[in-house]
């Protein structure tokens, strides 16, 4: 009876492991796709994960929309999004990319590191659902096809793309009196050098791979003031990982944020300093104090999630305590 009772005891050991030591199919958005920059550091990730009970296989997807259909379904147990994308999985976390939240690379990483921590954990879980990891694509500028556009009440009457899943987008372009032109990863680009839009947003990663220098041509600019950092997000299927994967996830892509934010000031550096145009700093004030009633308009909406708009606010006034919005209570 003993020697029987092992016997069961070794086979529902085996069982167990082999329920467990499934392989995690990832899918990584990368407009450039195995190639690229995001699946290359996903690849680093993935040996990494191995340390933490994971063994994962990636996916490459040049369109973010079925990368993120994939997860939704099931056909993925994890996927790398822009926060974008991302906020119909976590609306707190997908809330960082809001309109002039984090407009620079300190702020940025120091708000994903405190993000990342184990007190933050239980804002990472939304249903089935985890935020196993969080970097960013780097900035959102403005490319414009002609310089002349150096204001916001210039950018009136222009026709501005804007991503047709992100809520907020058309409702800043109508704040300046734009008009909103529809496109997504997959058409910005054209759109943007055929001269169907005036003006794009875009992180600088864009701006090669899309060959956005054809829309600058000899007139246009891209203004040197971010609108936000756009978020990357790792979200998993979390029944589908060990127990404890997501904080040791989220730990390990915190610690690689300057990497990252190394890799995306080498493109900035690249571009041919002809096409950076600074803008005065009265107009940096006028873009900042928009953006700020934009954003609150969106949070009373209900796009943005207020709880987040006032994190990172707080993160926001410690780095500078002497910024206007500081002495301000309705954020």
């Amino acid at each position: 009876m003993d020697r029987f009772k092992t016997i069961l005891l070794i086979a529902s050991t085996c069982l167990t492991t082999t329920l467990y030591a499934k392989q995690q199919e990832v899918c990584v958005f990368d407009p450039i796709g195995k190639s690229g920059e995001a699946f290359a550091l996903a690849k680093d990730y993935a040996l990494e994960a191995k340390n933490w009970g994971a063994d994962i296989s990636l996916k490459a997807y040049v369109d973010e929309r079925v990368a993120a259909e994939d997860l939704k379904v099931g056909k993925c147990d994890g996927a790398i999004i822009s926060g974008l994308r991302g906020r119909q999985f976590n609306k707190y976390t997908g809330s960082l990319d809001a309109v002039g939240a984090l407009t620079n690379m300190k702020t940025a990483i120091n708000a994903y590191k405190l993000l990342s921590s184990p007190m933050a954990a239980k804002n990472m879980v939304v249903g089935p659902y985890e935020i196993a990891g969080l970097g960013t694509i780097g900035p959102a500028y403005l490319f414009v096809n002609d310089r002349s556009i150096n204001t916001l009440a210039k950018a009136a009457g222009k026709k501005i793309g804007v991503f047709k899943y992100d809520e907020a987008q058309p409702k800043l372009v109508q704040h300046v009196g734009g008009q909103a032109v529809s496109v997504d990863v997959t058409n910005a680009g054209a759109k943007f050098n055929n001269h169907e839009i005036d003006i794009v947003p875009a992180p600088i990663v864009a701006f090669k791979p899309f060959e956005l220098h054809k829309g600058l041509g000899e007139k246009g600019a891209i203004i040197r003031f971010p609108l936000t950092q756009i978020s990357a997000n790792f979200i998993i299927r979390k029944d589908q990982f060990p127990a404890g994967f997501g904080q040791k996830s989220r730990t390990w892509v915190a610690s690689q944020l300057n990497r990252t934010f190394g890799i995306i000031a080498k493109y900035e550096s690249d571009i041919p300093a002809k096409y950076w145009m600074d803008i005065p700093k009265n107009e940096q004030l006028n873009y900042m104090k928009m953006m700020r009633e934009a954003r609150i308009q969106l949070t009373k909406s209900g796009i943005y999630d207020p709880k987040m708009m006032n994190f990172l606010k707080k993160v926001r006034c410690k780095e500078n305590p002497s910024n206007f919005e500081c002495a301000l209570n309705d954020e």
